[in-house]
């Protein structure tokens, strides 16, 4: 079954809560918009989390990129979306 983007930006919402709970009304306002490092205030560690989360969940790996590389939510998405198994 091939999941919609809010699909994964559900399941994000859920990572993201679960790497760092004390921004729980960011992440819940979150859209794709969402700029990583500013608007959702996740600290390093919670980026870490983030991305072994993300590689677990939807069976991705970011070997050639890092979280870095990613500005927006919508980035994280699309990358999802073209690299899920």
């Amino acid at each position: 079954m091939q999941l919609t983007r809010e699909d994964i930006i559900e399941e994000l919402k859920s990572i993201l809560l679960a790497a760092d709970d004390k921004n729980a009304d960011l992440v819940e306002t979150c859209t794709e918009d969402s700029v990583l490092s500013t608007d959702l205030g996740l600290s390093s560690v919670a980026m870490l989390y983030m991305v072994i989360a993300i590689e677990e969940t939807f069976d991705v790996r970011f070997d050639d990129v890092g979280m870095d590389d990613f500005k927006t939510l919508g980035d994280v998405v699309t990358f999802i979306e073209e690299h899920a198994a």
